[in-house]
Order: C-alpha cells, then structure tokens, then sequence
C-alpha cells in the first residue's frame, strides 16, 4: 500500500537532530517519532548506548561538531536540522570558550545544512535570563547571526532552562516555574525566561521543525507553550513511550548538571574544540 501521508510524501518528515545522546536530544527525537518523523541523531563516538531504546527506532551517525569533515554528508536528504549542542558552562584551560561551545558547534551545524542541502535549521538559542551566565547568551546571539548572515532558512528557539518532570530542583527554580504560569505575571516577561518542563520544550521544538516553511524565525518559551496540548502541559501525556524509557536508562544526576547537559549539552573530546 502506498503513502498515503502528504508529509510524508514532500519530504517534510525527515529530521536530523545534532546532540543525539543528550537528554534533549533523546526529548526531541521521542516527540519527533510521535508526530510521526523519520528521525536521524548525529552523536558523539561514546554516547551510543544512551539512546537506550531509541537506537532501534531512529538513524544514527557517529560525528564530531567540532570536526566540519566528520560532518560531511550526514544530513543529505533531511528536510530540517535542529541544533541542540553547547554548554552553559565554560573551560578557558582546556580552550573551550563559550564562543567555542556554542558558536562554532552551531556554524558548522550551518554548513553542514548549506552543503548537504538540507533547507530549514532549527538552532536551540538562549532567553536572556538573570540566571544565565552573559557570555553564554553573547555566544548563542552570535550564532544567531551567522545563520542571518548566511541566509539559511532558520527558526530561532530562543529556550529557558529546562527540567524532567518529577525530578529534584532547587526551590528558586520551582519558584520562577510557578510565578511564570501565573497570568499577570507573564505581563512582565518572566514567561518568557522561567524554567519549563523538557516535554513542553521538545514538542514545541519539533512541531517547529515539521510545519511548512514559515517566514516567522524567532520563536520564545511562550511560543513553545502555545504549541503544546492542554492535556500536554498538564503531563497527562507523555511525549513517548521511549522517551520514559531512554530517560530511565541515563544515570541520575543533579539539578545543576542537568541545566549544564539538558537544552545545549554536548563538550567536544578533551582535546578541545577544534575551529
């Protein structure tokens, strides 16, 4: 029986996502498959058994970020691209800068888009918290403007802090979280920067990824709310089986070093970042 699916047939659902090892990216390619995605994962050399049961249901390519030869190719005949690499945090001493992590990942992430075809990225940037350090947000920033600069067709997911739902967090956070979905609250932009559940994050990411080409770019935490089910935001609904069970496989770790791994959490090797 032949493709009945109109999305199917224009190409529209296939879906290469960077950082394929890391806790969002297992969110996003989870909520990818559920809307139906054919679903690639590029991943670090050691980060093969984290995709847990993901690895039967997805493609996956062992590449470097750093190394724009390594990445030659792994995206042809991928209708969209979502970035998900970087760091929160810095390490001067072993030459990885904020510029490193977040700029260079992201440019060659570009490139690779340019070269390979593929014709829509979708870069995971940074909302301009208190709470965040500056030069993370400068890096993400410059990234944004290299893909401006290029001209690629890009949508830019300007993302708080993100959490696993049920895990232990700081009370600050909880805080922002629970002052953020207060109404009048959101009159003053603290929506926009508070912490949101990792669930909430990669539907909305994903079905950015796999609408029609738009000519809006920016996209805020707002946004990705909006782009979740009531019954989503609630959690009566779990992103995806898979999802549950990939997350349960990882290593408990805390708050903290989640915030570090979650939305951009992928360091090269120790020999540091290559330019």
């Amino acid at each position: 029986m032949g493709d009945t699916n109109p999305m199917n047939r224009s190409g529209l659902n296939r879906v290469v996502v960077t950082g394929g090892g890391t806790f969002v990216g297992i969110s996003i390619a989870s909520a990818l498959l559920a809307e139906g995605a054919d679903v690639t994962l590029i991943i670090r050399s050691d980060n093969e058994e984290r995709l847990g049961p993901l690895a039967s249901r997805v493609r996956w390519q062992v590449a470097d970020m750093w190394d724009p030869a390594s990445l030659r190719g792994r995206a042809r005949g991928h209708s969209a691209l979502i970035h998900t690499v970087g760091s929160l945090t810095d390490d001067p001493q072993r030459g990885l800068t904020f510029h490193r992590l977040n700029f260079l990942s992201a440019r060659n992430a570009a490139n690779m888009c340019i070269s390979d075809g593929v014709p829509h990225m979708i870069l995971l940037s940074a909302a301009n918290a208190p709470w965040i350090n500056h030069n993370y947000v400068k890096a993400k920033r410059e990234a944004e403007e290299y893909l401006r600069r290029v001209g690629l067709q890009s949508s830019i997911v300007r993302a708080p802090l993100s959490y696993v739902r049920g895990q232990p967090r700081p009370l600050f956070y909880r805080m922002m979280s629970a002052l953020g979905a207060i109404p009048l609250i959101n009159l003053l932009g603290l929506r926009q920067v508070a912490p949101m559940p990792l669930d909430i994050l990669a539907r909305g990411v994903a079905r950015i990824a796999l609408q029609p080409p738009s000519t809006r770019s920016h996209y805020s935490a707002v946004d990705l709310w909006r782009l979740n089910k009531r019954e989503e935001i609630r959690g009566e609904l779990p992103v995806m089986r898979d999802f549950d069970e990939a997350l349960s496989s990882q290593p408990t770790v805390p708050y903290e070093q989640i915030d570090e791994e979650t939305p951009f959490g992928w360091i090269p090797p120790s020999g540091g970042a290559k330019s």
